[in-house]
């Protein structure tokens, strides 16, 4: 989670008014990708 908070911090100043997105896809414990709201 705390990972996701992160990547959604990048697009801070960028999506507003939607809000700031982050997630992280994980298969087996292990990230198998990441991204953010652009």
């Amino acid at each position: 989670m705390h990972r996701c908070l992160e990547l959604a911090e990048l697009a801070a100043g960028y999506v507003a008014p939607n809000p700031m997105v982050g997630a992280v896809l994980i298969h087996h414990d292990r990230i198998i990708g990441e991204g953010y709201h652009m």
